[in-house]
């Protein structure tokens, strides 16, 4: 019998101790004979190295000397795992015991797999998709992610109707299965995204390699999510704009940058005013900020050779801010018709 593939669970984290004892236990346990868990920790200041090292003898402990952020981070400690699958699992993540097998058995059948994710429910309301990727990433023509099972701030019951295991265009960061040949020649994530939507990114760039990106029903988990950056915080709403313009202008062909990226920066200003009218400053100085960062990146940063551009799965040709905020489209399987 041939020997199973190695897989390495990697677990980032930066002053989340309260979030590695409850849920580290449930990695700890999950049922897969070739298997190393390791928590790469970012420079947390609250005890989270020490706990580990005294509670959870089985699990390796990487540290790094300051915070790198999402990206950055899991550039610099992957370099330092062995293995034949990264699984990179945010530490407020609650698995079952048999969580792996489904998702290395299906990137096993299918060596054109480079991606994928498990079906993400909320860890509260268990019967829910959680934010983050629910039943796997799509996009649509202007670059807006939405989710089998949420789109914008609409996240639907699960109630089966995403259990398909199914090519889409990008898998969550929160529990991402990826073969770790792959993650290097990619190049792994954009550092300069620090954190939020490096993955869609980086699952853009895997698909125009001729890879592709699935996800995995039949394995579930369980997310809190928003544990380091809180939903709608000035930072996260930051990240999210500036970062979702630079993907844009590193994976379109030059002709649609020309039109999209003034759309997009109409769209984003329509929503950052909207916004302020609400009094939200915070979110109008974000989308600000993240804007004129963006023409920043632009001009410090020099382009570099494209990959070919491909039709890419889980790419919607029409724009679902129009479904969902014109046409009151809330639901996914609304807005995408199960023939596109």
């Amino acid at each position: 019998m041939n020997q199973l593939p190695r897989v390495a669970v990697v677990i980032l984290n930066w002053n989340g101790i309260e979030m590695l004892r409850k849920f580290l236990p449930s990695v700890c346990n999950s049922i897969y004979p070739n298997l190393t868990i390791i928590v790469a920790d970012n420079a947390s200041s609250d005890g989270s190295q020490e706990w580990v090292e005294k509670n959870m003898p089985s699990v390796r402990l990487l540290t790094s000397p300051e915070n790198l952020g999402f990206a950055k981070g899991y550039n610099y400690f992957l370099k330092q795992v062995e293995a034949d699958y990264y699984v990179l699992l945010n530490s407020d993540v609650e698995v079952a015991a048999g969580w792996i097998f489904p998702v290395i058995t299906l990137m096993e059948q299918d060596k054109k797999i480079a991606c994928c994710q498990p079906k993400i429910l909320s860890y509260s309301q268990r019967n829910y998709f959680e934010y983050a990727g629910a039943s796997g990433g799509w996009i649509d023509s202007l670059g807006y992610p939405f989710s089998r099972g949420r789109v914008f701030e609409t996240i639907e019951q699960d109630l089966g109707q995403y259990d398909d295991a199914s090519p889409v265009f990008w898998a969550s960061g929160a529990a991402l299965f990826i073969r770790a040949q792959l993650f290097l020649e990619a190049g792994g994530f954009d550092d300069y995204f620090f954190a939020h939507q490096e993955e869609i990114d980086l699952c853009w760039r895997l698909q125009r390699m001729g890879y592709k990106i699935y996800v995995c029903p039949q394995s579930v988990v369980y997310h809190v999510g928003a544990g380091t950056l809180p939903a709608g915080s000035p930072k996260k709403v930051y990240l999210n704009f500036r970062n979702n313009l630079i993907m844009l202008v590193k994976n379109l062909p030059i002709l649609e940058i020309i039109w999209k990226i003034p759309l997009r920066i109409a769209l984003d200003a329509i929503s950052a005013w909207k916004q302020l009218f609400q009094g939200q400053t915070g979110y109008f100085g974000a989308v600000l900020k993240a804007h004129l960062s963006f023409w920043s990146w632009c001009l410090h940063h020099p382009a570099t050779p494209k990959l070919p551009y491909v039709k890419c799965s889980g790419q919607y040709k029409g724009t679902a801010v129009w479904g969902y905020f014109i046409e009151g489209k809330k639901y996914f399987s609304q807005i995408v018709k199960r023939s596109s």
